[in-house]
């Protein structure tokens, strides 16, 4: 039975984006193996996501090290994954809007176990906690606490967030911190619960490279180009992020960028640790009921 306001149908398709993203995940990871194309393990997933009758939530992301977050290959990359990489795969999954959120690392050395069982074990932590009527500080007290026990930092500008329709991020935050501010979960709420460890002194800061984007401003525009654009993502992705090598339209590199400097579209720049340091990343889809939660993403 669907928990507070959420409809049968939601509800279904909630599960059914969850159902799809888990399968992914047992599909890809295996695949994630020293000397394979960071593009190519992409690739994949977005494909078989799509074969299973679902849509991306956003690009996959695969970050490497101190990457955190937002980091995704292009066609052209060339990057290949290295025997000493600690790989986080951040994927999502929409089904008629309803989205789900997702993310495990993988540790190719063999040498940093320690540091994804703290991430995995702050994400249990949290799921734990979470029911209707409790604070969302008091879930990031949880993390912190599981993260610090085991002697590494919680990232502490990083949180998980609410999932809304065809938005894949929305209110509430749950940091990775306890807090004093913030709300008290409702049953119904959808989150994606997210977790982030880290060797390094527990910030993130914005590189240079910008893959994602998104609507944020929607609004008329003059040129053609930046109209057939916009149609294109009213009709197909709203307010979910998209990367530009999912659309052959002429010009659209320069498009995204004339829209980005009039404020239509944002993009998510990668988000990285400081240089040496290592980040983990853990991640479920969970919906608040009256005594705990439900995740989709098992």
């Amino acid at each position: 039975m669907a928990p507070g306001d959420v409809s049968e149908e939601t509800w279904s398709d909630l599960q059914k984006a969850g159902e799809i993203l888990s399968q992914v995940f047992d599909e890809t990871i295996p695949r994630i193996e020293p000397g394979v194309s960071q593009f190519e393990i992409a690739d994949f997933a977005e494909t078989r996501i799509r074969d299973l009758d679902g849509s991306p939530a956003f690009p996959v992301n695969i970050n490497v090290n101190e990457e955190a977050s937002h980091a995704i290959p292009a066609p052209a990359d060339e990057r290949t994954f290295d025997d000493t990489d600690l790989v986080t795969l951040d994927m999502g999954v929409h089904v008629n809007g309803w989205c789900s959120d997702a993310a495990v690392t993988i540790d190719l050395s063999g040498t940093h176990d320690e540091l994804v069982a703290a991430s995995d074990a702050a994400l249990a932590a949290a799921l734990r906690t979470i029911e209707a009527g409790v604070h969302t500080g008091t879930v990031g007290h949880s993390i912190e606490q599981t993260i610090r026990d085991r002697g590494f930092r919680p990232v502490v500008n990083l949180a998980g967030h609410g999932l809304g329709h065809y938005d894949a991020h929305t209110d509430p935050m749950l940091p990775n911190t306890g807090s004093d501010t913030g709300i008290e979960l409702s049953e119904g709420d959808v989150l994606a619960v997210e977790t982030f460890a880290t060797t390094g002194r527990g910030r993130v800061t914005e590189g240079s490279d910008e893959r994602i984007f998104r609507l944020d401003a929607d609004r008329p525009v003059r040129d053609r180009r930046s109209r057939k654009l916009l149609d294109t993502l009213r009709e197909t992705r709203r307010k979910l992020p998209f990367t530009t090598r999912w659309y052959d339209i002429s010009g659209l590199t320069m498009t995204v960028r004339n829209l980005e400097r009039k404020g239509v579209l944002k993009s998510d720049p990668v988000l990285k640790a400081e240089r040496g340091a290592l980040v983990s990343q853990s991640e479920h889809t969970a919906i608040v009921t009256a005594n705990g939660c439900t995740v989709t993403t098992r």
